[in-house]
């Protein structure tokens, strides 16, 4: 006899836009993924499998333009995602001998700390992956607490990470470094050139004007215990600040 009650063990399952099946399935084989099933004609179906959930793909609209990163999307939630954006960064430099950071596929940067990163894949659509235990209350604009520079780096993030808006976060960056460049440390100001720069790189922004001014800087005595924090928040681009270090000794 078939039961009747409800019980709390639904999956739901996306099924997202594919513009292109061969760059799909090359681009989720080479993250690891298990390809469950795989469908052409008549009609485009392709599903993917990796650890405990699935993501699958019908056919785009023919209108649908990938450049625009407006496909499509979805939320995996997560313990923790650092183990995750490890593996699929490990994964990209065996495939392609490199993480993909810019263009389509890719995936964004992830800081100690952060609770959530996207993998965009080659249709535009975003995969993204939130720490279950997610702080919910977000301070647009920048923490209150904050100021200067450090205040819109915390509004960056939140655009980066939260809005997916990289353009944002940029424009954001490049305004405070006229306003409070002047007035920041070599420490505050070496930390946000290189998310400026990261960011410029990430959205095809010519990103030789800060490199410049990030090479220029001089530390003029600032504290070690400054710059061992700039050290450590520069994330994804701490070869650049060590670089910069190392100049200054």
């Amino acid at each position: 006899m078939a039961e009747t009650g409800i019980r709390a063990n639904e999956a739901t399952v996306p099924v997202l836009h594919c513009v292109s099946a061969e760059q799909t399935v090359d681009f989720f084989q080479a993250l690891g993924f298990e390809t469950t099933y795989q469908q052409r004609k008549p009609y485009l179906y392709l599903a993917f499998r990796w650890s405990g959930f699935e993501v699958h793909y019908g056919s785009a609209p023919a209108d649908v333009d990938p450049a625009r990163e407006e496909t499509g999307g979805c939320l995996v939630m997560v313990d923790s995602v650092a183990p995750y954006h490890a593996s699929f960064s490990e994964a990209m430099r065996r495939r392609y001998g490199k993480v993909l950071a810019r263009g389509l596929p890719r995936i964004t940067r992830y800081r100690p700390g952060a609770s959530r990163f996207t993998l965009m894949d080659p249709s535009g659509n975003a995969i993204i992956f939130i720490q279950r235990d997610e702080p919910e209350d977000l301070e647009y604009g920048g923490a209150k607490a904050l100021s200067g520079l450090a205040k819109t780096r915390d509004n960056a993030r939140i655009l980066r990470d939260f809005k997916n808006d990289e353009k944002q976060a940029f424009r954001a960056l490049k305004s405070a470094l006229r306003r409070h460049g002047m007035d920041a440390s070599a420490a505050e100001l070496a930390i946000t050139l290189c998310w400026t720069i990261e960011l410029a790189e990430s959205i095809g922004e010519d990103s030789g004007p800060w490199l410049a001014q990030l090479r220029g800087l001089e530390i003029s005595g600032q504290p070690a215990l400054e710059l061992h924090a700039a050290w450590r928040e520069s994330g994804g681009h701490a070869e650049r600040l060590a670089d910069w270090l190392a100049g200054q000794s």
